[in-house]
């Protein structure tokens, strides 16, 4: 069986993508070689039905449903404190002191760090279902800690917690999506992750509006996420756990029974062919940081961390932080203005829902992040001298909204989607963690200092080194990212097997 792996492996470099698809038939033809006349001939006419049509997506549909609302939380949290902010520093007695306004703000990424950097040991030992349980849990107590919270430090430890939760949601969600989708959607599931963290962020500016008008009213802002953390914990009893999970643990009955909740009986015997397939036997738990950073599997970790890593140096969390500035030198209220975001941001997450599994994940990420750059460039045609003050205020906004949009449209739904595609599945969870946990830090590091580099450089300098980084990640892209449109996890892992 390994030597037919090998060969398979081989083949792909020298065949058409067809001539692929016809090898995996063969392989598929001798490994059934090896079973009874029955079991093959039942298997046989499962084939024809895999052929003929895909899985229905409304099996899978509501595990996945209840897997992004860990996003939505996640993106609820981005932006809980947005608008209550003044409020919070008026209560708890810090109002006028940045450093800690700037606290309650970024002490949630020093907790999605620690959270990400887990969530890979977490996930591969307890399974995903659990860690979806386990990343509701802090959600929970760490909201109620800062509602009911008197003092400052009250509300930081709060927000620390909740910021475990923030880190471990989304890895573990883009697993969980990517190993319980068909094929043929899950780029589309993919995108939900994008639209959930969307939703997320604007629930949160809704429930905060009366927070002006309203005395305490910040504290029900952080009451309310305990719903949705608290539904997700509970739904999660009834979701089908991680096929390839269950497989790796050596529970192939438990995965057969939950390939049949997420793909029907019909499509159960084939994507247990394609499991056994790449079954090498191999321990997940004996995965360690340097087999990470070294041997086999280095190129698709370092594929998925620059990926990460250019996201965040394009820009887009500076935008985000900081866009309320540009629209009130508009004349724009900033209540208005994170509605504008929030809505050009959902629609272009909306748009890449439908693209996702037609156009492909590399095309959409190299029109992204090439839209991205030219944003920037108006951005930075807006700095300059030879712009009127009305022009560049036009075009200081519709660059930004440009941005945002182009954003969603790939760099932001795709990279997570996109890895967990890519990694093999003894290492995805614990690369995935790696992977967030560069994220967390550049996203960290950028939120730091783009206030001061915006005062040193000024923003058309600034700019253009945005727009700079969002062209290297187009010829990254073009170079590095293999598309994975349509492919089932096992035909990736055999396409990206490192040669022995």
């Amino acid at each position: 069986m390994w030597a037919r792996q090998r060969e398979a492996s081989s083949m792909y470099k020298r065949l058409t993508s067809r001539d692929y698809t016809d090898s995996l038939d063969v392989e598929s033809r001798d490994y059934m070689s090896t079973m009874d006349v029955e079991a093959k001939s039942a298997l046989l006419q499962d084939d024809v039905g895999i052929e003929t049509s895909n899985p229905s997506w409304k099996l899978s549909f509501p595990h996945v449903v209840v897997a992004t609302i860990s996003s939505f939380l996640f993106g609820y949290h981005l932006g809980v404190v947005n608008e209550p902010l003044e409020s919070i520093s008026v209560d708890l007695g810090f109002s006028g002191n940045t450093l800690a306004e700037g606290l309650v703000v970024s002490t949630c990424l020093g907790g999605a760090f620690i959270g990400s950097l887990f969530s890979g040991w977490i996930a591969d030992g307890l399974g995903r279902r659990r860690a979806f349980q386990l990343c509701a849990l802090p959600m929970i107590i760490g909201a109620a800690m800062s509602a009911t919270s008197k003092t400052l430090a009250g509300m930081l430890l709060g927000r620390l917690f909740v910021g475990t939760g923030m880190g471990l949601g989304p890895p573990v969600a883009a697993l969980y999506v990517t190993e319980v989708s068909p094929a043929f959607v899950r780029g589309t599931y993919g995108s939900l992750i994008q639209i959930a963290t969307c939703l997320g962020i604007m629930g949160a500016l809704l429930v905060g509006i009366p927070v002006k008008d309203i005395a305490g009213w910040w504290r029900v802002c952080f009451w309310v996420s305990t719903i949705p953390a608290t539904i997700l914990a509970l739904a999660m009893i009834f979701c089908a756990e991680s096929p390839s999970w269950l497989y790796k643990q050596g529970k192939a009955a438990e995965a057969e029974v939950e390939f049949e909740k997420l793909f029907g009986v019909a499509h159960v015997k084939v994507a247990m062919t394609e499991l056994a397939k790449l079954d090498r036997g191999d321990d997940i738990d004996s995965v360690k940081i340097s087999e990470l950073l070294s041997g086999p599997h280095f190129r698709v970790v370092f594929i998925g961390s620059t990926l990460f890593a250019l996201q965040q140096l394009s820009g887009i969390n500076a935008v985000f932080y900081f866009s309320s500035t540009v629209f009130k030198k508009a004349g724009v209220p900033s209540s208005l203005a994170n509605v504008f975001i929030g809505i050009v941001n959902l629609t272009g997450s909306v748009i890449a829902t439908a693209l996702m599994d037609k156009l492909g994940r590399k095309i959409l990420l190299q029109w992204s992040f090439f839209g991205m750059s030219m944003a920037m460039a108006i951005q930075v045609a807006a700095a300059t001298s030879f712009a009127s003050e009305t022009g560049s205020l036009y075009l200081s906004v519709g660059g930004m909204l440009m941005f945002v949009f182009t954003f969603a449209l790939g760099a932001g739904p795709v990279p997570g989607l996109l890895l967990s595609e890519i990694f093999p599945n003894r290492i995805r969870a614990k690369a995935m963690a790696f992977c967030m946990s560069v994220h967390w830090v550049v996203n960290f590091f950028v939120g730091l200092l783009f206030l001061r580099l915006l005062e040193q450089l000024g923003p058309g300098l600034l700019y253009s080194i945005f727009a700079t980084f969002c062209m290297m990640a187009v010829v990254f892209v073009k170079r590095n990212v293999v598309e994975t449109k349509g492919k089932s996890l096992q035909e990736i892992e055999i396409a990206l097997l490192p040669q022995d």
